[in-house]
């Protein structure tokens, strides 16, 4: 399952960062996630509200999604920090075909 995973580093990750300005934290992403049984899929850094990152990982055990949050959390990289499942289309696709079969047991409001 995929996951896009964003957040805004702390002024002490920053600080740690700007005494070593060439730390790959590409890796430690990598090294975190595929402990966790998954693949790092794409790292992109963001200037957004400050320093920021944006994450894609796929992982086979949707629990260990939060779990790679909280580390990163409590180790006190990130705040502000979100995750979101991500659907491939093929699984989309299904979802989809999942709520046609529910719509006739909905009755919306006024309905």
């Amino acid at each position: 399952m995929h996951f896009c995973f964003t957040g805004h580093y702390t002024p002490r990750a920053i600080n740690a960062i700007l005494e070593n300005p060439t730390v790959n934290r590409y890796e430690a992403a990598k090294k975190l996630i595929e402990s966790a049984g998954g693949k790092l899929v794409s790292m992109y850094s963001m200037a957004t509200e400050g320093p920021s990152v944006l994450v894609i990982f796929d992982v086979p055990d949707p629990g260990m999604a939060p779990a790679i949050c909280g580390v990163v959390v409590a180790a006190g990289t990130l705040s502000d920090v979100k995750l979101t499942r991500l659907f491939t289309q093929d699984e989309i696709k299904e979802v989809r075909q999942k709520a046609v079969k529910l719509r006739a047991a909905y009755t919306p409001p006024g309905g």
